[in-house]
């Protein structure tokens, strides 16, 4: 079952990079490229996955933040203001915690990319760019567990930040190397 998990998430991967709708991506990364500020949420898996998202935006020095949902519901949505962007990730699209969350967003003419694998869902409706995921089976037996399409979304954000490195012209080693001091990583690129 180890050994087949491997194999069910590459596919995931895969899948998911086949349904990517490639003009969408090209706007959620030039809308990343330009925002004041980047919140991220979701719940669950996915919002393990924006907590990462957010860091990785971070490390390329694109101010984000995770807004936890139940935080954003009483106040944390003060954070986004005109000119952000607010990354939602769902796999079903339907998480009832995001709806509000996207509602406020755009009154506060704030630009909104889901990520979800249903395209007909309240959030992707209520979003400026929607973001497409495939996922046919999770690595679980029982089909039960955020696994494959934790790691689609994880390829996804990757893909996202990646692609943001070369619309800003991020020039890592020097400036990577600045807010990075700590680890390997930082020993490496500030080896005087």
């Amino acid at each position: 079952m180890a050994k087949k998990a491997f194999e069910i998430e590459a596919q995931a991967i895969k899948d998911t990079k086949e349904a990517m709708d490639w003009e969408a991506f090209e706007k959620a990364v030039v809308l990343l490229s330009r925002a004041n500020k980047i919140a991220t949420s979701g719940c669950g898996h996915s919002g393990i996955a924006c907590r990462h998202f957010a860091h990785s935006m971070c490390c390329i020095e694109r101010p984000a933040r995770f807004i936890a949902p139940g935080e954003a519901l009483h106040g944390g949505s003060g954070f986004l203001q005109a000119g952000d962007v607010f990354v939602a990730a769902s796999r079903g699209g339907k998480t009832a915690e995001l709806i509000p969350m996207i509602e406020i967003a755009r009154k506060k003419n704030v630009s909104v990319i889901t990520i979800t694998e249903n395209l007909d869902s309240a959030m992707a409706r209520l979003s400026d760019v929607v973001l497409p995921m495939s996922i046919k089976k999770e690595a679980d037996r029982g089909n039960l567990q955020g696994t494959s399409s934790f790691v689609a979304l994880s390829a996804v954000f990757d893909a996202l930040q990646v692609a943001t490195i070369e619309e800003t012209g991020f020039c890592g080693e020097l400036q990577f190397g600045l807010i990075h001091p700590g680890g390997a990583v930082g020993q490496k690129l500030n080896k005087s």
